[in-house]
């Protein structure tokens, strides 16, 4: 946790409501891109990122301080996404699982690491098919580049958790990427 951000938050609560706008200008964009990542529409994810700040404001006072801010600002976003999306109830792509089991992870390596514009653009349309905690998870370690342990924290899972559904989610990446060829 930040010295000066605990001191922020010091301000805040004992009345200086304005100082909450360094919050705002030091996450908003980034809280943004996760629930825009999530939700799939730049509207309502402005929606859910305002939601987001307001409910961080409202519960300043029950912020302990046992993670960075970030993180708690983070898992509160990923709250409230998913919260939204629970309400809509999109629809969720579904494969076998027997068919990533056969592929190794030098293929993988390969397929993703592959930076050319055709291939991120097959990678971003891909993306959009995965189900919004499978993409909120992506973001947050690819994007965001958050540890594995800050991430358990934000999705309330434990680190082992977060490593199996990062490595499950390679290889359901590769399997997607070859079948739309």
């Amino acid at each position: 946790m930040k010295t000066d951000e605990l001191h922020i938050i010091t301000q805040i609560l004992a009345g200086k409501t304005g100082e909450f706008a360094y919050f705002l200008d030091t996450y908003g964009t980034q809280v943004f891109s996760l629930i825009v990542r999530m939700v799939g529409s730049e509207e309502d994810a402005e929606e859910l990122t305002q939601d987001t700040f307001m409910k961080a404001f409202e519960h300043l006072s029950s912020f302990n301080g046992n993670s960075s801010f970030s993180t708690w600002i983070y898992r509160i976003a990923y709250n409230t996404a998913l919260s939204a999306l629970r309400k809509k109830q999109t629809e969720v792509l579904t494969f076998d699982d027997k068919l990533w089991n056969t592929v190794s992870e030098t293929e993988i390596d390969e397929a993703l690491d592959d930076e050319t514009e055709e291939n991120l653009e097959k990678l971003r349309n891909i993306l959009e098919l995965l189900p919004p905690d499978e993409r909120a998870l992506l973001t947050l370690f690819y994007e965001e580049e958050k540890t594995i342990a800050e991430i358990a924290h934000i999705l309330n899972q434990s680190e082992g958790n977060i490593k199996v559904k990062l490595h499950r989610l390679r290889k359901k990446l590769y399997v997607l990427m070859k079948t739309k060829d």
